[in-house]
């Protein structure tokens, strides 16, 4: 076991079904610890982290050591987090109280990542920092580029309930580094998370994953929000799948212009979708729970990026503006 000291730092759905399968599989050998807040670390401390996983009859329920002062716990080996992408830049101190030589941190995180130009070889934009995804390079200068790796979350998740959270399917996560080297570290957090029965595949070229599952994410999302609909009643409306369809064509192209390969179509992108099922976006989930919305990083980031390349994102333009009015909406009323 290479990593002694493993922390999830947010261990919301993602985070908190991470945190709960490695901590059940490593036993001894390793600490796994979790930063959570408000009612779900409550429930945490109280009854243990509750797992209701797809197909899997009996639930998993761990306890382990939880708090949301990271200052209770040693410098890690390993952290991964699990906060979306808009709420990373206000934990930077945070994460940086647990790093030391030589941790690495997994970050899983939907959308463009903040670390998204450190090595990039194919845009021509390498280093290229972004205020809007970390605020006064925080997260650049207390974490750094260097320690990352990239994860693309494909899992179904959501926290049904303070301390317990539910997998809609049997997911994976494609890890990579941002240089595209399959390095040593990378090839022990793969093995670390395939003895937890999790789901995991290397890439060398993580940006056309995110770019990949971005298509999905900048679409679904934020219409889910907007319309307040599930997955499968999405796509059962032939004018709203054609609206889908377009912002997928404008990521795609916004992608290819960074250099990236996408791969898949948008035809073979709707065709995925529609075998989702009725589930609800994380988006839609933050909307009814009243909670902030992840819109830079899935949409704001296509339109900047769109800028940035001289490619056109009509549709995405418009949805940004309206979701961003949901949100401020939302909030107000939270």
């Amino acid at each position: 076991m290479s990593f002694r000291n493993i922390c999830i730092f947010g261990a919301g759905a993602l985070g908190g079904a991470i945190a709960a399968k490695l901590a059940s599989s490593i036993g001894a050998e390793a600490t796994v610890s979790v930063v959570a807040r408000g009612a779900h670390l409550d429930a945490i401390r109280r009854d243990g982290l509750r797992l209701m996983e797809a197909d899997v009859e009996a639930p998993l329920t761990i306890n382990l050591t939880a708090t949301d002062n990271p200052r209770e716990l040693p410098p890690q080996d390993l952290l991964i987090t699990g906060l979306k992408g808009h709420q990373l830049s206000a934990a930077a101190e945070g994460i940086g109280l647990l790093l030391k030589d030589g941790t690495r941190v997994m970050m899983i995180l939907n959308g463009i990542p903040w670390w998204y130009f450190h090595r990039d070889q194919d845009s021509g934009h390498a280093e290229l920092q972004f205020d809007e995804l970390d605020e006064g390079g925080k997260l650049w200068r207390l974490v750094g580029p260097e320690r990352v790796i990239g994860c693309v979350a494909h899992q179904g998740a959501e926290v049904s309930k303070p301390g317990e959270i539910r997998l809609s399917n049997k997911g994976h996560f494609i890890l990579g580094e941002p240089s595209g080297d399959i390095s040593y570290d990378l090839r022990n957090v793969e093995a670390l998370l395939q003895r937890a029965d999790i789901g995991v595949k290397l890439s060398r070229r993580i940006r056309d994953d995110i770019w990949s599952k971005l298509m999905g994410n900048a679409s679904f999302n934020p219409i889910s929000a907007l319309t307040r609909s599930l997955m499968s009643n999405l796509m059962a409306d032939a004018a709203i799948t054609v609206q889908i369809g377009k912002v997928m064509k404008e990521v795609k192209a916004v992608g290819e212009a960074l250099g990236a390969n996408v791969g898949m179509s948008v035809e073979q992108r709707l065709e995925q979708a529609r075998q989702i099922g009725p589930v609800r976006t994380s988006m839609l989930q933050d909307l009814l729970a009243g909670k902030s919305l992840e819109i830079t990083p899935l949409v704001g980031m296509v339109v900047s990026l769109g800028r940035l390349t001289a490619t056109p994102t009509p549709v995405s333009e418009t949805i940004l503006a309206l979701v961003s009015q949901l949100d401020r909406e939302n909030c107000q009323i939270g």
